[in-house]
């Protein structure tokens, strides 16, 4: 049964979701997230996953290292990623298909829009892996592409912590949280809902970007019915 303000989803997780309090991976969270995924799927969803690389490999250790090797070494963690989600996802009873930007036949597909649309068409959950397959771009940027290639309705931000604020809470215990906001004022203003790339190209290309908290996996579904949390960011 079909209960969803956004049908057709990019979810952006980032690879420390993954990890929760483990040292890579915590399959408890996991299992908690893919379980939560496959109910939107249930619910009606067709379902995008970009995924990040944080739990694995954090950028140029020391910043000494050749800014394009480190960015393809992330694209390989994010696969890594990827096919972990995958797994996770069939254990909890939807078929996943994991497709890459950059060629890796052994292990997933080559991205292909139209084949993308039609695996998400049929109920499969997607899987994004390396990113936009470029350096030198986040897997936030991946997710807003993703949410203008496929037509999603929305671009769900999932993060460890339930919104946009001022700045950031821990440190600034006055900082305000937004129920909504531009893609102007997170440019202007520097704002952390996404990476200042992906913000643009939200603004040029009409996204709707939801920010909300995995603190509880469930959330994902409860935004996707078009439950008020978190911040939601529109072209201004």
């Amino acid at each position: 049964m079909n209960n969803l303000k956004y049908k057709r989803i990019v979810l952006k997780l980032s690879g420390e979701a993954l990890r929760g309090d483990g040292e890579i991976y915590n399959f408890d969270t996991l299992d908690t997230i893919c379980r939560a995924i496959v109910k939107c799927r249930d619910m009606g969803a067709e379902i995008c996953i970009v995924v990040g690389a944080g739990n694995i490999w954090r950028g140029r250790a020391g910043g000494e290292m050749e800014r394009n090797r480190a960015d393809h070494m992330g694209m390989l963690a994010t696969t890594i990623n990827a096919l972990c989600l995958q797994d996770c996802i069939e254990r909890a009873g939807a078929e996943a298909v994991v497709m890459t930007e950059i060629a890796m036949p052994t292990f997933a597909r080559q991205y292909v829009r139209g084949d993308a649309v039609k695996a998400m068409e049929a109920g499969k959950i997607l899987i994004i892996g390396c990113g936009t397959g470029a350096p030198f771009f986040s897997t936030d940027t991946a997710a807003v592409l993703k949410g203008a290639e496929l037509a999603a309705d929305a671009v769900l931000m999932a993060k460890n912590i339930d919104g946009v604020y001022s700045a950031d809470p821990k440190i600034v215990p006055s900082a305000v949280k937004y129920d909504a906001l531009t893609f102007t004022d997170v440019l202007v203003k520097g704002l952390r809902a996404t990476d200042l790339t992906a913000a643009a190209f939200g603004e040029e290309n009409d996204q709707v970007l939801l920010v909300f908290g995995l603190n509880d996996p469930d959330n994902i579904w409860r935004v996707a019915s078009g439950e008020v949390m978190g911040t939601i960011v529109t072209r201004g």
